[in-house]
Parts: C-alpha cells; sequence; structure tokens
C-alpha cells in the first residue's frame, strides 16, 4: 500500500524531473537567429516540492501532492511564490517597454483630476475626487451650493501611506451630518476598522472598533451605531449596538447568528425610518426590522427564515413593499401593513412572471422604481403611487447596463442612475419620474479623442448542446471582417446568479484599437435570464456553465468571427473556476487563457468548512462530504481534472491575502499544470504579495496589473507595440 501511495504521488514528480531536465539541456543549446543572432533563452521554471497529503474520503484514496502550499507561515512557501512571480518578471521582461507603453496609453484616457457628480444630502453636496499621480479617491462636501468652500471628509490618500494596500468599504455620515463614521482595510483581507470622525473639528472620536465586517448603520439619534463583526471564517455573524463615547469592549450585543450558512448584514431604508438587519444564505433570508428613532428597541421578524425562500424589504408610509421568491422563481412584489407585516397580511402588487425577473426595488415618497430583467436586458419600471400608473425608462442600445446612482433623498421626483454600453463610456443621469425627461448630468471624458462611432456592438445567440439560446454580447472596431482571422478575448463568469452585463472599459480599447474582438458570453449559472437560468448552472447542474461556454466559443469560431488559434478566454474567481474547467475540457479551443484569482481548487476547498464562505456555498456547489456531489464536483474540479496534456498558453493570478479564494487555490493549479502538461506554451502565475481578492487598490497599480494581462495576450500575437 505505501508503495501505491509512493507511486500515485511520485507522478508528478517524476514527470517535473523529466521535464527540467529537458528544459535545462534546452537552455543549454544556442539557438541562432534567421540572422545569426543568440537569442537569449529563457530561465526554467519553478517547480513545486512534491510532497503528499493522503486520506481517504467516501471509500476513495486521496492524493494531493501540493497540500502542503496552504502553510502560508512556511518560508518555503513564501519562496515559491516569489520564485514564480521572478519567473513571470522574467518570461515577461521582453515585454516591459510595451506594458508601460500600454499603461501610459490606458492612463492617457482617464481624466485622470476629475470629480463625481455631487449628490445632495438636506443641506450639503456630496462627492469624490481625483487627483493626477494620486492613487486614490478624496471623499468631500459642500455646504448649501456647489459655489461653497470644499470640506474633505476622508482623503484616502493620507489613510494609504505606510501600506500597499487601502480600500474603504462604508463612508456613512450620521443624520445630523455631523459625524461620520469610515472603515478601512489595509491588507486586502476584508477585515476592517471602524472610525469615527466630528465633522465640525476634524479630530477623530476615541471610538476605533478593530476587527469588523464593514457593515454598520447609524440609528437616529446621531450617537448609536449598529455594526457586524466577523467569526472565524469572516463571516458576518454578530451584531453589536455602541454609543458613542462608550467603551467598545462594552458594546451590546444585540444578535449571534449560529448558523454558519448565514451572513449578516444592517441597514436602513431609504426612508430612514426602519433599520433593517438581514440574515441570508444563499437561498434563504430572514428580515427583522427597528424603528431607527428607537434604537434601544428590539428587532422583530417581519417572516421568520423558510428554507429556499428569499424576500427583500423596502419602505413606504405604513407599508413594507417585499419582493419574493415564494411560489415565484422569477419574483414577485408584495405589500403589507408595517403595524403587522407577518406573511399572513401579504398583498401581491405585482405577479409573478416566468420570462421577467424583479430584481429590486426602490421606494421614494412619491414613486416606486422596480429594477427587472427580460430576455437578458436589464430595465427600469416606475410606478407612481398617487395613481398607480407606471412606465419603463427607455434605454437605445442592443446591449447596455444601468445601475441606480447615489440617490440620498427621499422626498423627490428625480432618480439618478448610471448608463453605459459596450461602446457609450459611463454617463449620470437625472431622471424625472415625473416628467419622463432626462438631464445628463456627467459623461465621464474619454480623453485622445474616442469617437464611438468607430465601434461597434451587437447581441448574438449561440446554441447550447441542450438546445438553449446563450446571449453573446460583443464589441469591435467597425471594418472588422468575419473571415475567422481576428484575435477575440472572450470573458466569463457565471455563478451565484450574478450578471456579467455589457459595460464600458477604456482600457479594453487598447485591445479593439489593435484588432481584437470582445464578447461576453452569458452563460448559465449567472442571471442574465432570469432565476431559472441560474438554477440550471448551479449544484448538480454546473456543467452547464461549461458546455454553455464551449458552444459560444465554437459559435464565434464557426461563424468565422474568430478561430482557434486566435481565441482568448479569461475570467476572474469563479469565473476562474470556468476558465479552469476549461482547460481541461477543451484546451484544443483556445489560444491562451487568463484566470484571475481563479477558484480553482474546489473539491478540497468544499470539504474544509474551516474557510470563509464554503458552508454558505454548499448550496452553491454541493457539499462533497455526500457522495453524489462529491463525485460530480470532481468530475469537473479543475486542480482535480490536470493531466499529462497539451494547455494553452495561460496567465494565472492570485492575492496572498485573498479571503474569498485562497492563494494556494491559484498556486496548486500552476503547480500541478507545470508537471504534468506536455506542451511548450507558457504558464505564468502572478501573486500579488500585499492584495486580496480584488488585486491592487491603487487605480495606477491596477492599471499596470492589466498592462501585464494585455501585454501576455498581444505578445503571443506578436503585436509589440
Amino acid at each position: 500500500m505505501s508503495r501505491m501511495f509512493e507511486m500515485v504521488g511520485g507522478n508528478d514528480q517524476m514527470l517535473s524531473n523529466v521535464k527540467t531536465m529537458a528544459v535545462l539541456i534546452f537552455s543549454s543549446l544556442v539557438m541562432l537567429t534567421a540572422s545569426g543572432c543568440v537569442k537569449k533563452q529563457p530561465p526554467a521554471p519553478p517547480v513545486a516540492k512534491v510532497i503528499p497529503k493522503v486520506d481517504t474520503l467516501n471509500g476513495e484514496i486521496r492524493v494531493d501532492n501540493y497540500y502542503w502550499l496552504r502553510e502560508k507561515s512556511n518560508p518555503e512557501v513564501i519562496k515559491y511564490l516569489e520564485d514564480e512571480n521572478n519567473y513571470t518578471k522574467a518570461i515577461m521582461q521582453h515585454t516591459e517597454k510595451f506594458q508601460q507603453n500600454l499603461y501610459k496609453e490606458m492612463l492617457g484616457r482617464i481624466k485622470e483630476t476629475d470629480l463625481t457628480v455631487p449628490a445632495r444630502e438636506g443641506d450639503y453636496y456630496y462627492y469624490s475626487s481625483t487627483e493626477e499621480g494620486k492613487q486614490y479617491r478624496i471623499y468631500c462636501r459642500k455646504k448649501g451650493n456647489l459655489e461653497a468652500a470644499e470640506e474633505i471628509l476622508v482623503d484616502v490618500n493620507k489613510l494609504a501611506v505606510g501600506h500597499e494596500y487601502c480600500a474603504l468599504a462604508s463612508l456613512l455620515v450620521s443624520p445630523n451630518q455631523q459625524l461620520l463614521a469610515y472603515t478601512v482595510d489595509t491588507t486586502g483581507g476584508e477585515t476592517y476598522t471602524l472610525f469615527i470622525k466630528d465633522l465640525n473639528t476634524g479630530e477623530l472620536l476615541k471610538d476605533t472598533i478593530p476587527d469588523m465586517s464593514g457593515s454598520l448603520e447609524w440609528a437616529n439619534d446621531n450617537k448609536t451605531i449598529y455594526y457586524s463583526t466577523l467569526d472565524e471564517t469572516k463571516r458576518p455573524y454578530k451584531l453589536f449596538r455602541h454609543t458613542l463615547g462608550s467603551n467598545p469592549k462594552d458594546d451590546e450585543l444585540i444578535y449571534h447568528e449560529k448558523d454558519q450558512a448565514y451572513y449578516l448584514n444592517i441597514s436602513k431604508t431609504r426612508s430612514k425610518a426602519y433599520l433593517l438587519m438581514t440574515l441570508g444564505s444563499n437561498t434563504t433570508t430572514e428580515v427583522r426590522y427597528l424603528k431607527a428613532d428607537n434604537p434601544a428597541g428590539e428587532f422583530k421578524v417581519i417572516h421568520p427564515r423558510q428554507h429556499e425562500m428569499e424576500y427583500y424589504v423596502s419602505h413606504h408610509g405604513d407599508k413594507f413593499y417585499i419582493c419574493t421568491n415564494d411560489n415565484a422563481k422569477n419574483f414577485k412584489l408584495m405589500e403589507t401593513s408595517v403595524s403587522n407585516p407577518s406573511q399572513k397580511n401579504w398583498k401581491e402588487v405585482i405577479p409573478h412572471r416566468d420570462s421577467v425577473k424583479i430584481d429590486g426595488v426602490d421606494a421614494f415618497k412619491n414613486h416606486m422604481v422596480v429594477y427587472e430583467r427580460e430576455k437578458g436586458l436589464k430595465q427600469m419600471r416606475v410606478v407612481v403611487f398617487t395613481n398607480n400608473q407606471s412606465h419603463y425608462v427607455e434605454f437605445p442600445e442592443p446591449a447596455y447596463t444601468f445601475w441606480p446612482g447615489d440617490n440620498r433623498e427621499y422626498n423627490t421626483s428625480l432618480l439618478r442612475f448610471t448608463y453605459m454600453s459596450l461602446i457609450t463610456p459611463r454617463s449620470v443621469y437625472d431622471y424625472s419620474m415625473d416628467t419622463k425627461t432626462r438631464d445628463l448630468k456627467k459623461q465621464y471624458e474619454v480623453l485622445g479623442g474616442y469617437d464611438l462611432n468607430q465601434y461597434q456592438s451587437e447581441r448574438v445567440f449561440a446554441t447550447a448542446s441542450d438546445g438553449t439560446e446563450i446571449p453573446i454580447s460583443m464589441v469591435y472596431k467597425k471594418g472588422v471582417v468575419k473571415n475567422g482571422s481576428n484575435p477575440l478575448y472572450l470573458y466569463g463568469y457565471g455563478a451565484y446568479g450574478m450578471s456579467m452585463d455589457a459595460g464600458f472599459s477604456s482600457n479594453r480599447l487598447s485591445m479593439l484599437d489593435r484588432g481584437f474582438i470582445f464578447a461576453i458570453a452569458h452563460i448559465r449559472g449567472g442571471g442574465e435570464m432570469g432565476r431559472y437560468w441560474y438554477d440550471q448552472g448551479k449544484l448538480l447542474n454546473k456543467k452547464n456553465t461549461f458546455t454553455d461556454f464551449i458552444a459560444c466559443a465554437e459559435y464565434l469560431i464557426n461563424e468565422n468571427y474568430t478561430s482557434s488559434d486566435k481565441l482568448v478566454i479569461s475570467g476572474a474567481s469563479a469565473g476562474g473556476l470556468l476558465i479552469g474547467a476549461m482547460v481541461n475540457m477543451r484546451p484544443d479551443l483556445f489560444k491562451a487563457a487568463i484566470a484571475n484569482v481563479p477558484f480553482v481548487d474546489v473539491i478540497n476547498t468544499m470539504l474544509d468548512s474551516s474557510l470563509p464562505l464554503t458552508v454558505t456555498e454548499y448550496e452553491e456547489w454541493g457539499n462533497p462530504h455526500d457522495k453524489k456531489y462529491y463525485d460530480y464536483i470532481k468530475s469537473y474540479s479543475p486542480y482535480d481534472n490536470v493531466e499529462a496534456k497539451n494547455y494553452p498558453n495561460m496567465l494565472i493570478t492570485g492575492g496572498l491575502n485573498d479571503s474569498r479564494v485562497k492563494y494556494w487555490e491559484p498556486a496548486k493549479m500552476t503547480a500541478k499544470l507545470r508537471a504534468l502538461k506536455t506542451d511548450n506554451n507558457i504558464l505564468l502565475l502572478k501573486t500579488k504579495m500585499t492584495a486580496g481578492h480584488g488585486g491592487a487598490s491603487g487605480r495606477y497599480d491596477y492599471l499596470k496589473d492589466v498592462a501585464l494581462r494585455y501585454a501576455f495576450i498581444l505578445d503571443l500575437f506578436g503585436i509589440k507595440k
């Protein structure tokens, strides 16, 4: 038996040794170019040690040769990650000037010194600004009018001094607008510290609270704050009440969510009348409410949690409006009395529709905005409370997206929203819900003479293996000929019911202007086509996500938009799982793949309940302690399905402090690929040693990461400038 373990555990090492020897021999040879000059040979790639970890599950002997890479405190782990980073730098060294040029090119399209559109709240106008040469935003306000003196609330550039990473999660002004509560993370690990600033004096209060989730809310007395803390898996699970001036150690515990599948969030209704504590898993929610004027009171349950029933609450006058999927897969809208909001008193306002999903509701004093999704496109429905008349906001393009803006006022007829498409830059509108007119407040400038008329977007459909039509959104520069010779960048996600809508990116122009087509595959597992779409791409239907993506790639090839040797695929996080599955299932279909912070070690992560997200995500992927789910997950888990065969060129990224997808997932995937793959294609791992899931926090550092990815792709196609 021990020999069997040695053999199973030794296959990767044997192949690694052979490949390393081959690389060393090859590196010692002299390759002459046509001109007779000697080319410098690349260094040998790092080889991760094989230290087999053996266990048994469901009667199966499991061997993990790279489990040891989980040991973050082990100097050899850090050395391996640094060796991989150095190898990436060496392989990409010849593109460094190109990366710098791409960085300057992308930076040159951005108005570095700029302002957001001010949002009014009471007597103040709130906005943020950026300044040339500074990595982070500066949050400001003006009193009375926009010509008044500027008051700086928080300059994140100053908070970031001495830190390589800095991010704000919350920035909340007290109801009387005299105090500011904000939370800061300086590691990328998504653990925050709460600070409170006196806006009259500019001084920080002593009420500093570390190790919190970032979720907080003010009560209406201007001295009580509710906030949540994290358990050992970084799950927001306890709600505390803090009174300004008191010792945080004495804060009262209001609620403790003991079910590991549930997260806790605290918020306030737009009317500012109620605090809402939402307890939610991936499939079930429970909402508790408390009058914001009575912070010493007790939260009351609207409807106790009911398995696989979700509901979300908005307030208007003497009613709660409730968006729920109870016997309504795509959700329906209900109303109930705030005096007795139990489910038996719910009355239907908008019925369930199989073809239209309700994404959410915004309630204002005289209007309600219902956010819907039909045929893969978002839409806004405005309802007037006084006469119950409704209308839809019109959008002109075939593929687009929008989201609600900074709507701070309750008593207003203006709805602020941000709109963009694949060719239209981010545009902020104020929409009159009474007159149905819109006022463009700002379209964010793309410097360098961008002309949207030079580009074209379209929406097409691929047919999946089961006959389902899969939407694809595309953009390219006009003049592209469908002859199969175009390089194409195909992006996908397909998880959690999240929709990857057609948005604008000025960075993307660096690819489009060099002949690339950019496409988004709206595959199942996402939410683009409603809740059914999501359900058909999760749990024991997860493989639909992968076969949908393959169908999209094959459609684009068959319709001569591109060819397999011109096709690049990309995804991040759960989208990185997609990319990992693709290179295992159809490595022949793609020239290159980019997997950012990829969730690729699915079995091992979902077997470890001590990790963030694991228990909550049993409802997304399944619990592998159940053999039915174990066998299914194992059949697609990227790390478990790496084998000795050819793979496309790959760039994989990770973040050392990532709490969502641990750094070892991309590291283990890379190590196993290095040991087993039989091709000479490029394989690179880039780990950000001071960042988390979102990568670099500074806007300039982020652009440098994009430049690296673009240079990797363009260089493969012989595009050097």
